[in-house]
């Protein structure tokens, strides 16, 4: 059965100006995001992710521009909106984003239900008791105990952890469509974050979320996402299903990334760690983005930039090793390891 395209982005450019020198930061993405699922879209720091996101909810800084390509919404095309009020209508109402940082997303003089109820007066055009009910209702749905009480308490009084799940709450609140989650583990310790993704698992559910996760450690979304796709300097390099990226990654970029997980390290060995830096963004890119990092380049990546290779019918990647007339080339040892490493320790 055909999947429900929800949003789609064809061939977007974004383009910051900063102190009068141009930086690329989107460089000519496509992809289709599906009804109901969840998305992973993994990278270094740097590699564009957050700018990709902020596109879809004009969150862009000032000094950022589309400057081609469309995002199609709802028979909308984003990529057009040039006032505040076309964002409105999308903004928190149809897509709603966590940030990492509960402590700057949250007002520190205001209680936690003023700040849940204001998204519920301006989304649901609830009021007063009924506001207040709602919030308390959906403080229990992201696991806040004692929510009575709660809702009457300030930001300060919550550990990180509950922190998080109140700007979780807030972004439910608004009833969204879709929730971009962005590195929403980031801050917070290993067993917090286990139980912070389980909560977005049945949230996402509860509320038929079509939800985005936006990450640099491949392990936090190997039990959360349907697809992954990887970014790189700007573009995405590879995209498919949870599975096909994780046991079959096809890009070079996708080995270096897997082959970094701390769940491969093997005691009294070096961790992996990919040599070399991203490119410079302010300089055009010819090739591979990737080539300069890769020592299996071959030499047309550090000339033309690679299509994308189908995979299969849901996996593909940009890399000229797909090419039919390409030598053979084995990925990395490590990533033989996956399917017991990842799957028993993840």
């Amino acid at each position: 059965m055909e999947q429900e395209v929800i949003l789609s982005v064809r061939n977007l450019n974004v383009k910051f100006d900063l102190r009068g020198r141009i930086l690329s930061a989107i460089r000519g993405i496509s992809f289709d995001l599906y009804k109901s699922e969840s998305l992973a879209i993994v990278g270094e720091s740097g590699s564009g992710k957050s700018v990709l996101v902020k596109t879809f909810m004009g969150l862009l800084d000032a000094n950022g521009t589309i400057t081609d390509g469309e995002i199609l919404y709802d028979g909308m095309d984003l990529a057009q909106f040039k006032t505040e009020r076309e964002w409105l209508t999308v903004r928190g109402k149809k897509i709603a984003m966590v940030l990492q940082d509960p402590m700057t997303s949250l007002n520190p003089l205001k209680t936690i239900g003023f700040q849940i109820c204001e998204a519920i007066e301006l989304h649901q055009g609830l009021h007063g008791a009924e506001a207040k009910a709602a919030a308390v209702s959906i403080l229990k749905d992201v696991g806040i105990s004692d929510a009575e009480t709660r809702v009457n308490q300030y930001p300060h009084e919550f550990s990180g952890g509950m922190r998080q799940r109140v700007v979780i709450a807030i972004a439910v609140a608004c009833n969204p469509k879709i929730l971009i989650c962005d590195e929403p583990t980031t801050a917070l310790d290993v067993t917090i974050q286990a139980q912070i993704l389980k909560l977005l698992k049945d949230l996402k559910v509860k509320y038929d979320l079509t939800t985005i996760y936006i990450t640099h450690d491949l392990g936090v979304v190997a039990n959360v996402a349907d697809r992954i796709a990887v970014m790189y300097a700007g573009d995405i390099v590879e995209i498919g299903k949870c599975d096909e990226v994780f046991y079959n990654p096809r890009h070079p970029y996708t080995w270096a990334l897997l082959s970094s997980l701390p769940q491969l390290g093997i005691k009294g060995e070096n961790l992996y760690s990919i040599k070399g830096a991203p490119p410079n963004l302010f300089m055009p890119i010819h090739g591979d983005a990737f080539a300069p990092r890769n020592p299996r380049a071959l030499k047309i990546d550090f000339v033309e930039r690679p299509p994308y290779f189908d995979v299969s019918p849901t996996h593909k990647a940009r890399t000229w090793l797909l090419d039919p007339r390409a030598p053979k080339v084995d990925p990395p040892d490590i990533i033989g390891k996956l399917r017991q490493g990842v799957s028993e320790n993840v």
